[in-house]
């Protein structure tokens, strides 16, 4: 590495923000780990994650089509909010043309397991999965991108 004038870049220490301890409803483990699709607009994968920025620290909620791997929907706030949930799936609904019986799956967040999210769910006709108690593994894919994204 050092003669190719490479220098690693430690990894930050992980932060949970996931706030599972709640008694909303939570969704089946529809994806159960196979992040691959066969085609377009058959599975998603949603999560949010903490930035800091100019303005402070910002929450980035995305929606990733598992496909193609590509974003198709995220949204940014100052409050980690179901609003922030709802906006990211909604753009990606919007950008895809409101596809029907999608996957659309997330841990256990009590912004996913809000009314407001699963009445967006329900009124698209998506299918809402969720990733087991504590598992990041559920969600590696997201995650991945988000340490891709962070890792400079």
């Amino acid at each position: 590495m050092t003669r190719q004038g490479l220098v690693a870049k430690a990894a930050r220490k992980f932060k949970c923000t996931t706030d599972s301890k709640h008694r909303l409803p939570v969704a089946p483990n529809l994806l159960e780990q196979d992040f691959n699709a066969t085609a377009p607009n058959k599975k998603w994968a949603g999560d949010i994650t903490y930035l800091a920025t100019s303005e402070g620290w910002m929450y980035l909620a995305v929606v990733i089509d598992l496909y193609s791997r590509q974003v198709v929907g995220w949204s940014m706030s100052a409050r980690m909010t179901a609003t922030l949930v709802c906006d990211a799936l909604s753009m990606a609904l919007f950008r895809r043309g409101m596809p029907e019986e999608v996957i659309i799956h997330s841990d256990r967040g009590s912004q996913y397991c809000s009314k407001d999210y699963r009445d967006l769910i329900a009124a698209h006709n998506l299918k809402q999965s969720m990733s087991r108690k504590g598992n990041c593994w559920d969600n590696a894919c997201v995650e991945s991108f988000f340490h891709s994204m962070k890792v400079k």
